[in-house]
């Protein structure tokens, strides 16, 4: 379990990265063009699109020494939208949100599409 924390005049905060993964994952969702968080079975080369209460697996935080955050997102796009302008969006989105919701900068925000599909 591994958690940011940082000092404050009133005593320390620690935000586990999970929760962090949470939030993001719940603006993410928001997107115009995203269907969902991608879970990546690498032995099996096997991509599922993850249900809303484990978006969480489809998103690593990692926090830099100097207290950055660095995202990394596996996403499932939704079929004939323009990739570039969805993930400019989605990072725009994730950035000021979850910046706003830690009080934590963000550094990098990586994008994985791992799939298509056609949404009803």
């Amino acid at each position: 379990m591994k958690s940011t924390s940082m000092n404050t005049h009133m005593g320390s905060i620690s935000i586990d990265n999970e929760v962090i993964a949470q939030y993001a994952g719940a603006v993410a969702n928001e997107c115009f063009g995203i269907v969902g968080m991608a879970n990546v079975n690498m032995a099996e080369g096997f991509v599922s699109l993850l249900k809303k209460d484990n978006i969480k697996r489809g998103i690593n935080v990692s926090v830099a020494p100097n207290r950055k955050l660095t995202l990394d997102f596996h996403v499932i796009i939704a079929y004939g939208v323009n990739i570039s302008s969805v993930t400019e969006n989605l990072i725009d989105n994730v950035k000021y949100k979850v910046e706003e919701f830690t009080g934590l900068e963000i550094e990098k925000i990586n994008i994985f599409v791992e799939g298509v599909r056609v949404i009803d």
